[in-house]
């Protein structure tokens, strides 16, 4: 099974540290599902500066194919970052060159030949899905926090796998909310919700898993983690408990170490 990772890359620096950690939500996918055995291809766009070559090769180095990655003049992405408590706090973020990334049409075959299209909120690339889908190929993509987000609006009806994440736990409001979006088209929303573990919804009923306890060291990439194991039991025709297992199981593995990967 292979996925097809498009959109969004950043480099995580962590200026007080005097360190900096290839990132983005769809790279991170990519690296936690070949991680779990599975094959993944990144699909995006890098600077042309020291960024740039460093995604590239750590993204290679990883096993993850990076044959549809463009070099282009600018700046790589850079999200600044805190660590505050063993919690990530974001601080400025810099698109540079992802600013104006599309999709070539070699590219969109390139994504439909594989399993599973992911991507996330910043990707800059919503508007292809429906093209992807009349094609065939099922798609899952991470509203983040902001599922009410205008990229995510777009999205949302043309995606089958969606997730977001909130902190406020199994509310009445949350399980709403996922009814809501349900509502739009996908066939599973799947809400990560921190310590309380996460919530998915099929249009028919709700399922619950918590968490694995583990030592939290950094939470960078854990809500990646989680959908790269969600996902993986999804090509596997787990069942929705088991493919939440797997996704947790993913995340306390991140947790326990320094920056995304």
């Amino acid at each position: 099974m292979k996925i097809a990772t498009v959109g969004d890359n950043c480099m995580d620096v962590y200026e007080e540290l005097g360190k900096a950690y290839p990132g983005g939500n769809p790279v991170n996918v990519a690296v936690y599902f070949v991680r779990m055995g599975g094959e993944a291809s990144y699909t995006g766009v890098v600077g042309s500066d020291k960024y740039g070559e460093l995604m590239i090769e750590s993204i290679k180095a990883k096993g993850v194919d990076v044959s549809h990655v463009r070099r282009q003049e600018g700046n790589t992405a850079i999200t600044q970052v805190e660590l505050i408590d063993g919690d990530r706090v974001f601080g400025d973020y810099d698109e540079g060159v992802l600013a104006d990334f599309k999709l070539t049409p070699e590219d969109i075959e390139f994504l439909c030949s594989q399993d599973l299209v992911v991507s996330g909120l910043w990707g800059n690339v919503q508007s292809y899905f429906e093209e992807i889908r009349k094609k065939g190929t099922k798609i899952a993509f991470d509203a983040a926090t902001r599922p009410d987000d205008p990229a995510a609006k777009e999205a949302i009806p043309h995606v089958n796998y969606l997730f977001f994440a909130s902190d406020d736990g199994d509310t009445e409001e949350i399980r709403e909310l996922m009814k809501e979006l349900y509502g739009k088209g996908p066939e599973l929303v799947i809400a990560t919700l921190g310590e309380a573990g996460s919530l998915a919804y099929n249009g028919r009923e709700y399922k619950k898993f918590g968490i694995i306890p583990c030592n939290v060291v950094d939470s960078m990439g854990a809500g990646d983690s989680y959908i790269a194991g969600f996902l993986k039991g999804c090509l596997e025709n787990k069942e929705i408990e088991e493919c939440m297992k797997m996704g947790a199981a993913n995340a306390s593995q991140t947790l326990e170490y320094q920056g995304a990967w």
